[in-house]
């Protein structure tokens, strides 16, 4: 099978392409030459995360990597056809959990068994999504499209120390339903993880407290509370927001230069925007069920209230592999979006 060449430097250029691109290698079976990897990032090529992502989803199947260097520019990913069900993977620093994970379970899109991942790196860190998003909002939204996937935290790990282990299942994906979200209907719940390990009780406090007084004339927030002991120190908050239909999300960590009360405030106000831009999915989550929705026999459809690099990159990465067709229509100040697989096959209705 002729190579598939892909420009890593174009639209938002980062991991993101990286890691959709050898999934989606492994699921139908196309071998990729990626070039130019980080091209426009402050540091090129691939990080310690990106190497540990495309090995871990080379493992799952056998493939053949040439290039899955730190720091290389270039790779090659030829996939193989096994399956593998429990793989180990040791990012070896506080690299992010949840980016690893992505590639992984889109990767094994094809597994007739259930895969266990255990995995150790960062589960919260800064520039990628939290492990406690996965739990609360992109699973229980996957779970929409009938893919059961669920994910333990063993041990928290912040930067830079790392020290997080979780281990993450995915059931045998069958058919993936459609998902169409024109409305999220009636608000259920506003509903809130506030996560704190080896520092003073205060601070969780005072996430909660400002968060809720952002959110005053909204909703009141339920909060969670998870005290834990670790090798790393951290705290932040996970924030969702669930309705009928759908649930919109945000997150913040706290630091030094980003104090408890301004991270519950911002955590907040990010919420607060998705929550009333009239968007029926926040741009993260856009993000991670586009490959799914690509994958589905039928159209699906969601608005978000920006359009972002990320989303841009993930569309062109999956018209690369799939036979879909993307549509972004302005309306009433979000972004629609429709999802048309197979839409070269006359027999496909539009969305």
């Amino acid at each position: 099978m002729e190579m598939l060449e892909i420009d890593g430097s174009r639209g938002e250029g980062g991991g993101q392409m990286v890691r959709t691109t050898v999934a989606m290698s492994t699921v139908t079976g196309i071998p990729v030459h990626l070039t130019r990897i980080r091209e426009n990032r402050p540091t090129n090529g691939l990080s310690k995360q990106h190497v540990a992502a495309v090995n871990a989803v080379a493992r799952m199947a056998g493939s053949h990597v040439e290039g899955c260097n730190i720091g290389s520019d270039e790779l090659k990913f030829i996939p193989g056809d096994e399956q593998f069900y429990n793989i180990d993977v040791n990012i070896s620093s506080a690299g992010s959990i949840s980016l690893v994970l992505q590639a992984m379970l889109l990767g094994a899109r094809n597994h007739t068994q259930r895969l266990t991942v255990d995995i150790c790196g960062g589960t919260n860190v800064m520039w990628a999504p939290p492990i406690d998003y996965y739990q609360s909002l992109l699973f229980p939204m996957m779970n929409r499209m009938g893919i059961n996937a669920d994910a333990k935290i063993i041990d928290r790990g912040f930067y830079p120390q790392g020290g997080g282990r979780v281990i993450a299942t995915l059931d045998p994906i069958g058919g993936i339903k459609p998902l169409n979200l024109d409305s999220l209907g009636d608000l259920v719940a506003v509903r809130g993880t506030c996560f704190c390990q080896r520092l003073p009780e205060w601070i969780p406090k005072e996430m909660m407290a400002s968060c809720s007084e952002a959110f005053k004339p909204y909703a009141d927030v339920e909060f969670e509370v998870q005290t834990t002991e670790g090798s790393s120190q951290g705290a932040g908050l996970v924030l969702v927001a669930e309705y009928e239909n759908g649930m919109l999300g945000s997150n913040a960590l706290s630091s030094r230069g980003h104090p408890p009360d301004k991270c519950g405030r911002d955590a907040a106000n990010d919420l607060i925007r998705e929550m009333t831009s009239g968007s029926t999915m926040d741009i993260h989550t856009a993000d991670q069920l586009l490959p799914y929705m690509a994958m589905s026999r039928e159209c699906s459809s969601f608005s978000v209230s920006r359009i972002s690099r990320h989303l841009l990159s993930q569309m062109d990465t999956l018209e690369s592999f799939l036979d879909v067709k993307f549509g972004v229509e302005r309306k009433d100040d979000v972004y629609r979006f429709s999802v048309t697989p197979g839409s070269r096959d006359e027999t496909v209705h539009s969305c």
